[in-house]
């Protein structure tokens, strides 16, 4: 998954992103709140974990601005202020989850997991499309270029995946979490073997792929040619 981490200190950034990169998570590290808050407006995130303390503009008001604006990014408070009362503020002013430092990182990447896999308010589209690939969530129904395409299941939440994140890498570990319900790599090639299906079917009888493989990180689908 994509993950925005504002931190400043150099020690804890430097755990954190190496732990969840070592994950297979791609983490995007902002120091201060001014640059977190743009990165955010700028760009789409599964989670982003954010400390209250940081320069530029604190992370709990970096939050309520990003609820004003209607940006629903799930967050998680990751900071050393644990009393009772920092705890309610945090919760109050828009954070999903609230966490306090010192921490276990297992408890971390439990945490971020477990905002991942929430309902996006996305859910209530109905209809998903990329060039011409067209995705009916209420019939279930995928068509290239008007011709109808029979996915299995799991080809369509696959798809389903790719269009929701249309012109962005989905990564390995974002489609084992969305599509397989693994919170783990169970060091397969099963995705591997789904996209390979996928692929085939969108493609054929069509001269360009509809899926982009981006070596070393993941796979993504175009919106326009």
């Amino acid at each position: 998954m994509n993950v925005l981490l504002l931190e400043d200190d150099r020690g804890a950034a430097a755990h954190i992103q190496h732990g969840l990169s070592g994950l297979g998570h791609l983490v995007h590290l902002a120091t201060d709140g001014r640059a977190a808050y743009a990165d955010l407006c700028d760009r789409d995130f599964d989670v982003a974990v954010i400390d209250r303390m940081v320069p530029g503009m604190d992370g709990l008001s970096m939050v309520r601005r990003l609820r004003a604006d209607g940006n629903s990014t799930p967050v998680l408070i990751l900071t050393a202020l644990s009393m009772v009362e920092d705890r309610i503020e945090g919760l109050e002013g828009g954070a999903d989850d609230y966490l306090a430092k010192p921490f276990a990182f297992t408890e971390l990447v439990a945490r971020i997991n477990a905002l991942a896999r929430r309902p996006q308010k996305t859910t209530d589209i109905a209809h998903l499309r990329a060039q011409d690939i067209e995705m009916n969530l209420l019939r279930r129904e995928v068509t290239r270029a008007g011709r109808m395409i029979d996915l299995q299941p799991r080809e369509f939440r696959l798809l389903e995946q790719l269009l929701r994140h249309g012109d962005r890498i989905v990564t390995k570990t974002m489609l084992l979490e969305t599509v397989w319900d693994f919170d783990f790599d169970p060091r397969t090639n099963v995705v591997e073997t789904q996209v390979s299906r996928l692929r085939t079917k969108l493609n054929e009888g069509f001269a360009n792929d509809a899926i982009q493989t981006v070596r070393g990180s993941g796979y993504m689908i175009r919106t326009v040619g």
